[in-house]
C-alpha cells in the first residue's frame, strides 16, 4: 500500500485537526465588519424622529424649562435603548439562522468519514467531493473520477473543468462547484489564504437586497416623512402668525412632525422578519432569502419529492427475488446460496462511501451475510453513471485473477434491456417487478457480465449481461405526513408527488400518504405533451412518476401558467433550474446538493413534509400579524397628529407638546407594536384559502383601514377635551382626560387588532402574551403623571375627578365597541384577511 493509499484511508487525527485549526484560525471567508456601538449610535442619532425629540429639548433648555428638556432627553436616551435592544434582538436571531446555514462538508478523519462544518477545516484535511457540492477550501486531489469543476467564479470560464490525479489537473480551489464525479482532495489552503479568500475584501462589501415589501415600507416612511415635514413647518408659520408667538409655534409643529413619521414601520418590519425566520428555523424550515417569508403563506401547491420527504429515508432492502424464488430480507441471519450471486454483484454495483440510501441498504445487508473475503484483490477499474438515456449505474471491477467483471443495477426496464433474453423471461422478470412496485417498494434489477477484450467500451450497454434477479427495498411514509396533507388540503394547498420512482410504487404510496392518486402521469407522457396538455395534467393530476429533474421545470410552468402560487422541493443539481423559478424553491439540508440549496429560498433541515405544512401555517402567521400591526401603526398616529393638529386650527388651547407625543408615540405605542410579533395565529389560519400572491401586506385599503380606527380614536379624545372645555373644565384637567382617552383608546386598537374576527360573533379577544405588561406598564405611567405632583406639573396635567376618568375611559371603550362593530362589515372583513 503507497503513501497516498495510506492517507486516503485514515486522514488526520483529531488532535492534530485541532492544533491546525488554533494556528491557521477558521475555514471561513472575510466577511464585513459587525457594526459597533459607536456605529449604531450615530446612526440612530440621524433618525427624524430623534431630530425632532433633541430639537425640542433643546428650545425647552434655551427657555428655561429644565424639568421638560431633561424629561425629554431621558425618553430620547430611553428610545436609543429601546431601539438598540430591537437591533440586537433581531441582529442575534440573524446570527442564529447564519449558524444553522453555514456550509457543511465531508471530510475523513481519525479514518472515518464524517460531516463537520466547512469552518473548522484546516490545511492536510481530506474532504470527500460529490456532485453537486462546492469545494470548501484549496487544494490538490488524491482521487478522482469523471469529476469536473465549474471554476467561473474565478475564471469567468463556464466550461466545467475536468479534473484529475495528475501534476497539471490536480489542482482544486475553494468555492467552486463540482458538477459531475466524485473525488477526496487534500487540503493545503484555507480561510482567507485559498484564491477566493483573496476575493474577500469586494465580498465583503455585497449589501443584500432588500424584499419588495421593505422596498414599499421604505417608500412609505418617506412619502409620510416628506408629508411630516411640509406640515410641520406650515404649522408651526401658522401658529406663529395667527397667536404672534413663535415659541409655541415650533413646538406645536415639532409635536405634529413626530405624531406623522411612521418610524416604527421598518423598525416593526426588520424585526418580524427576523424574529420570523427565527421561528421557522425552530421548526426546522430554514429562510435562506427573506422574500420566501412573504411568500411561504400564500402558497397554493406544494410539489414535493417522495423519498425523504414524505417517506422516512431510511431504505432498507425488504425483497431479495431470483426470478423464482422471494427472499424477506428481513430474516438475514442466513443467505441461501442461491441469492449470493445476487446480493454479491448488487454490492459490486454500489459505491461504498457514497450516500445513496439504496447503496447504503445493499452494503448494510451485504456486509452482514456475505463473506468478507469475496472481495478481496478487487480493484475499480470504471464507473458508469446513471444518465437520463438509461437508468442504471454499472461498475467494471478486476479480480485478484486479473478477469474484468461488470455489475449493473437500476430500473428493470433499462437493465433487462440490456440483458440478452427470451422476451417470456424478461416479460416474467417484470411481472414480478410491477408486483413489488405495486407494494410500494423501490425495485432495481441486477445484472452481471463479463468482459474479455483489451480496452473497456465507453457506453454499459456494449456488455452482455446476464440478469441476476430484482431488490425491493421500502422507504415507510413518515408517521405525520397523512395528517400534514391533511391539513394542507383543509388549507386550500395541493399537494403533487413528483418521483423519479415506478408508477405503481408512486400509487402505493400516495394512498398511504393521503394524495389523490386516481390517475398518474409519467415522465415519458410530459415529455411528449403539449402547453395545453401539461396545464391541464398541472391542474387535475397529483401524482407524477418516472419524472426526470428537468421536467420538474416544465410542471412548474404549468402550475405558475394556472395562476398557482407554488412552492417546490428539490435536492439535486438539475433541480436548481425548477427551485429558482418556483415561487417558493425548497432545498433538503441533509441530501440535499449546495447547488439546491443555494438556488432555494428555504431550506429544510430536517426534511420532514410535516414541516413544510408547519412553515406555510408560520408564514401565514407572519404574515397576518405583519398586516395586524401595520394597520395598527397607521391608526396611532392619527390621534396623535389630529390632537396636535386641531386644536390650533380651531383656536382651541393646545393639547399636545413633544413630551406628550414622546410617552405616546414612543413610548406606549413602539412597545405595543412589538407585542404584535408575538401574536398568536388566528384559529382558522389552516382553514382559510390561501391568500393572492399579488395581495399586499400594507396596501391602501389597509392603511385606509387603520387610519380609519385612528379616527374612530381621536373622535373620542377630541370630543372629551372639546366637551370638557365646553362645560368649563379646567383646561389642564381636560388635557389629562384627553390623554387618558387616547392611552386607552390605543391599548383597545392593540387588542382589537390582535384578532381578524369581531367580537360581535362570539369571538374572544386573544391578547398577545405582551399585552398585558405592556398594558399595565402603560397605566402605571398614565397614574404617576396624574397622581404625583412634580410630573403632573411637567406634563401640564390637571388632577381630573374619578367620574372625570371615568368619562374619558367610558370614550376610549365607545371608540372600541366601533372599531369591533366595524369588523363585522364585509369590506373590512376582506381588507383584515378575513373570510
Amino acid at each position: 500500500m503507497n503513501t497516498i493509499e495510506m492517507e486516503l484511508l485514515s486522514g488526520l487525527t483529531s488532535a492534530e485537526a485541532w492544533r491546525r485549526l488554533g494556528v491557521y484560525g477558521p475555514n471561513s471567508l472575510p466577511s464585513a465588519r459587525p457594526p459597533t456601538l459607536r456605529d449604531r449610535l450615530l446612526r440612530l442619532v440621524r433618525e427624524p424622529m430623534l431630530i425632532l425629540l433633541l430639537l425640542a429639548a433643546a428650545i425647552y433648555f434655551v427657555l428655561g424649562s429644565m424639568a421638560e428638556g431633561i424629561m425629554l432627553m431621558l425618553f430620547a436616551l430611553f428610545s436609543i435603548s429601546l431601539m438598540l435592544i430591537q437591533e440586537r434582538r433581531s441582529e442575534d436571531a440573524l446570527a442564529a439562522l447564519r449558524q444553522l446555514a453555514a456550509p457543511i462538508a465531508r471530510v475523513r478523519r481519525d479514518g472515518e468519514d464524517m460531516r463537520l462544518p466547512a469552518a473548522d477545516l484546516v490545511p492536510g484535511d481530506l474532504v470527500i467531493l460529490n456532485e453537486g457540492e462546492r469545494v470548501p477550501a484549496d487544494g490538490v486531489m488524491l482521487s478522482a473520477t469523471q469529476l469536473a469543476i465549474d471554476e467561473s467564479l474565478l475564471t469567468g470560464e463556464s466550461v466545467p473543468v475536468d479534473k484529475t490525479v495528475s501534476p497539471t489537473g490536480n489542482r482544486v480551489f475553494g468555492s467552486t462547484l463540482v458538477v459531475s464525479g466524485h473525488g477526496i482532495a487534500r487540503l493545503t489552503e484555507t480561510g482567507s489564504r485559498t484564491e477566493t479568500g483573496k476575493l474577500g475584501s469586494s465580498l465583503a462589501r455585497i449589501v443584500p437586497e432588500q424584499t419588495h415589501l421593505q422596498q414599499a415600507t421604505g417608500r412609505l416612511v418617506r412619502i409620510f416623512g416628506i408629508l411630516a415635514l411640509v406640515v410641520c413647518g406650515g404649522l408651526a408659520v401658522y401658529y406663529g402668525l395667527a397667536r404672534q408667538d413663535w415659541t409655541q409655534g415650533i413646538l406645536s409643529g415639532i409635536a405634529l412632525g413626530m405624531a406623522m413619521l411612521p418610524e416604527e414601520f421598518p423598525v416593526a418590519l426588520a424585526i418580524f422578519l427576523a424574529i420570523g425566520s427565527w421561528r421557522l428555523a425552530q421548526v426546522g424550515v430554514l429562510v435562506r432569502r427573506a422574500a420566501a417569508v412573504e411568500a411561504l403563506g400564500a402558497t397554493t401547491c406544494l410539489c414535493v419529492d417522495k423519498t425523504g420527504t414524505i417517506t422516512e429515508n431510511r431504505m432498507q432492502l425488504r425483497y431479495l427475488d431470483d426470478g423464482a424464488t422471494r427472499l424477506d430480507a428481513r430474516q438475514k441471519a442466513v443467505l441461501p446460496a442461491s441469492f449470493v450471486p445476487l446480493l454479491r454483484y448488487a454490492r459490486y454495483a454500489s459505491r461504498r462511501g457514497g450516500y445513496d440510501p439504496m447503496d447504503l441498504a445493499v452494503f448494510d445487508l451485504a456486509d452482514s451475510v456475505l463473506a468478507s473475503d469475496l472481495d478481496e484483490g478487487f480493484g475499480l477499474e470504471r464507473e458508469y453513471g446513471l444518465t437520463t438515456a438509461l437508468l442504471a449505474v454499472s461498475q467494471a471491477w478486476r479480480d485478484s485473477h486479473g478477469r474484468l467483471l461488470v455489475a449493473t443495477k437500476g430500473a428493470p426496464e433499462a437493465v433487462l434491456g440490456m440483458c440478452p433474453m427470451q422476451a417470456e423471461d424478461a416479460a416474467s422478470m417484470l411481472d414480478r417487478a410491477h408486483e413489488l412496485a405495486r407494494r410500494g417498494l423501490r425495485v432495481l434489477a441486477v445484472a452481471e457480465a463479463d468482459w474479455d477484450a483489451e480496452g473497456l467500451p465507453d457506453d454499459p450497454r456494449q456488455f452482455a449481461f446476464r440478469c441476476l434477479g430484482l431488490l425491493a427495498f421500502e422507504d415507510p411514509v413518515r408517521a405525520s405526513v397523512p395528517a400534514a396533507v391533511a391539513a394542507a388540503h383543509a388549507a386550500g394547498v395541493q399537494v403533487k408527488m413528483i418521483t423519479g420512482d415506478f408508477p405503481a410504487t408512486a400509487r402505493s404510496i400516495a394512498a398511504d400518504a393521503g394524495i389523490p392518486h386516481a390517475e398518474i402521469v409519467t415522465g415519458e407522457q410530459l415529455q411528449d405533451a403539449g402547453p395545453d396538455q401539461l396545464q391541464q395534467w398541472a391542474r387535475t393530476v397529483s401524482v407524477f412518476a418516472r419524472v426526470r429533474p428537468e421536467q420538474k421545470l416544465q410542471l412548474v410552468d404549468a402550475l405558475q401558467a394556472n395562476g398557482e402560487t407554488v412552492a417546490m422541493t428539490g435536492d439535486g443539481v438539475n433541480d436548481a433550474p425548477a427551485l429558482r423559478s418556483a415561487d417558493i424553491g425548497i432545498a433538503m439540508g441533509r441530501r440535499g446538493t449546495d447547488v439546491a440549496r443555494e438556488a432555494a429560498g428555504i431550506v429544510l433541515l430536517d426534511e420532514d413534509f410535516g414541516r413544510i405544512i408547519e412553515g406555510i401555517r408560520l408564514g401565514r402567521r407572519i404574515f397576518d400579524n405583519l398586516r395586524k400591526v401595520i394597520i395598527y401603526i397607521a391608526a396611532v398616529h392619527v390621534p396623535i397628529a389630529g390632537l396636535g393638529f386641531l386644536p390650533v386650527v380651531l383656536g382651541l388651547p393646545v393639547i399636545i407638546w413633544p413630551l406628550h407625543v414622546v410617552v405616546l408615540e414612543m413610548v406606549v405605542d413602539s412597545m405595543s407594536s412589538l407585542a404584535f410579533e408575538d401574536t398568536p395565529p388566528e384559529p382558522d389560519i389552516m382553514c382559510r384559502p390561501p391568500r393572492r400572491r399579488s395581495e399586499s401586506v400594507a396596501a391602501l385599503p389597509q392603511l385606509f383601514y387603520g387610519l380609519a380606527q385612528g379616527t374612530a380614536v381621536l373622535v373620542a379624545a377630541f370630543g372629551i377635551y372639546a366637551g370638557a372645555l365646553a362645560i368649563g373644565v379646567d383646561t389642564d384637567v381636560a388635557r389629562a382626560m384627553t390623554i387618558v382617552t387616547t392611552i386607552i383608546g390605543n391599548l383597545g386598537l392593540v387588542l382589537s387588532n390582535s384578532s381578524q374576527h369581531s367580537l360581535f360573533t362570539g369571538t374572544l379577544p386573544r391578547p398577545q402574551p405582551l399585552f398585558v405588561p405592556i398594558a399595565g406598564a402603560t397605566l402605571t405611567l398614565i397614574v404617576l403623571a396624574l397622581y404625583v405632583p412634580a410630573l403632573r406639573g411637567i406634563f401640564y396635567f390637571g388632577l381630573p375627578s374619578v367620574i372625570e376618568l371615568a368619562v374619558a375611559a367610558a370614550a376610549a371603550l365607545s371608540a372600541f365597541v366601533l372599531v369591533e362593530a366595524g369588523k363585522l362589515l364585509a369590506p373590512v372583513r376582506r381588507i383584515v384577511g378575513a373570510f
